[in-house]
């Protein structure tokens, strides 16, 4: 049983001459291709595959800009694809269309080492990123589970395991290229740390989910590899103590650089499919960056708190290659859960709290799981408020969907009534749509919408996506 699709999915028909043009333009980088077209018509989402009538594989700006201009002529829809790996339906063509594979648009731009900044093409990903300035003794901090590329990564406001410490992408974006639904080529902003000049467009297509603009290009900061990197595992009794120990570590200010939760489930899968032999209660992964000093006493201080909270032990991945396996397998966690039933079909949610109030969701929402009738794992990046559950559906019932959307919806509602958002780095797509209004009220939703159509009149950029038109 997919996901149903809502009701603004009616496929518009794509003229002859669109497509023609389209052939002109990119040559053999134009395909009509069934596997081609399949490869792009899905994602790892619970919806069902939807193929886009055509896809183009763009190499720069000015190819992105023609071919927006064609498209906006004819109104045909657009949607922009960078890894593929978005959780809530966000590349699939509802309305069908062209997708606007970015992937080749793979270069490093400009390295500017002495500004902490670099500026790449949208299909960079963030671990060729990194691999291409390691040598520099900088680093890009944002890492999403997925190999995201950078484009996708802005377009969904991405986060990951390091934004406790150095934010997510909102904060980490400095500048973009943005190729508008007419055609035309906008640069948000220059590379000065700071700027009062005009309307603040970068962080207005940051997290427009291709719905705005077409990023292709993007600016981010980079951060000095730390001295000192040390990390550590703790096991606790039950879930309550290990999330009630992050809060009380947050809220005396230690700077970890990556907290991390996982409950029973998640530690079984991750056990089963990294190969590890972690202990199978609720637990926390740890890191801590800073010189060596400064990263014993911060170990130290946690120790102390966690302690506190009933934890069974503090063990040390001293080694480099121990906390790389280490933070391979937390990053595979998604990947690992769906071992857990083998032909499943995946339904992904995320949520994010004020610190004060996560316990009591995560344990609120432990409650309605340990009745469900279907595998689950629950992680969380809780060092800022955020949780991910994964439910692993019999993709031939519907029961089971539907009683996944009950616990979804329940989650969802607690946490918006805890002053806390639908989704802290999944996005909207087209699974948490129904939601933005209860989060952010009819005025501001409309809002959104009158943004939307200024900027594409013809709604021809990811249309069906985060509101209706």
């Amino acid at each position: 049983m997919n996901a149903p699709l809502h009701a603004d999915t009616l496929r518009r028909p794509i003229p002859a001459a669109c497509l023609d043009a389209l052939r002109a333009l990119f040559g053999e980088r134009f395909s009509i291709a069934q596997a081609v077209r399949e490869h792009h018509g899905h994602d790892e989402s619970p919806y069902p595959d939807v193929l886009p009538d055509a896809v183009v594989f763009a190499l720069s700006t000015e190819e992105v800009a023609a071919f927006a201009r064609i498209c906006n002529e004819y109104r045909v829809p657009v949607v922009p694809y960078g890894a593929g790996s978005s959780l809530e339906g966000h590349l699939l063509p509802v309305q069908g269309g062209i997708t606007l594979d970015l992937s080749r648009m793979n270069a490093v731009l400009a390295l500017n080492a002495e500004d902490f900044t670099v500026t790449v093409q949208a299909g960079v990903t963030r671990k060729q990123l990194n691999e291409e300035i390691r040598d520099t003794g900088l680093f890009f901090p944002v890492d999403p589970g997925a190999d995201a590329s950078l484009g996708g990564m802005a377009a969904t406001r991405a986060s990951g395991t390091n934004a406790v410490r150095y934010g997510t992408m909102r904060e980490n974006v400095v500048s973009l290229t943005v190729v508008t639904a007419d055609g035309r080529v906008v640069r948000t902003a220059r590379r000065a740390p700071k700027s009062s000049a005009g309307y603040d467009l970068t962080r207005i297509f940051v997290g427009s989910e291709g719905t705005l603009g077409i990023i292709t290009e993007v600016t981010v900061k980079l951060y000095p590899q730390p001295e000192a990197v040390s990390a550590a595992v703790c096991n606790f009794p039950s879930l309550g103590d290990a999330v009630d120990s992050v809060i009380e570590i947050m809220q005396m200010g230690i700077p970890v650089a990556r907290v991390e939760f996982m409950d029973e489930h998640a530690v079984r899968s991750v056990n089963l499919h990294s190969k590890l032999a972690l202990r199978e209660t609720p637990l926390l992964v740890f890191e801590f960056h800073g010189s060596a000093a400064g990263v014993q006493e911060h170990a130290q201080a946690v120790q102390a708190i966690v302690r506190e909270h009933g934890a069974m032990d503090f063990d040390w991945a001293e080694r480099p290659e121990d906390r790389s396996r280490l933070w391979a397998a937390r990053h595979n966690a998604y990947f690992a859960g769906l071992q857990l039933r083998p032909g499943c079909r995946a339904s992904t949610t995320d949520v994010c709290v004020p610190i004060s109030a996560l316990a009591d969701c995560v344990r609120e929402t432990a409650q309605d799981l340990a009745g469900a009738p279907f595998p689950f794992t629950i992680v969380g990046h809780v060092g800022d408020g955020n949780f991910h559950v994964l439910m692993l559906l019999d993709p031939d019932s519907a029961e089971e969907w539907q009683a996944s959307e009950r616990i979804n919806h329940a989650l969802v509602r607690r946490a918006i009534a805890a002053d806390g958002t639908c989704t802290g780095e999944h996005g909207v797509g087209l699974h948490k749509m129904q939601f933005l209004e209860e989060e952010h009220g009819a005025d501001a939703l409309a809002l959104m919408r009158s943004l939307k159509h200024a900027f594409d009149p013809n709604n021809i950029l990811n249309p069906g996506k985060i509101f209706h038109w």
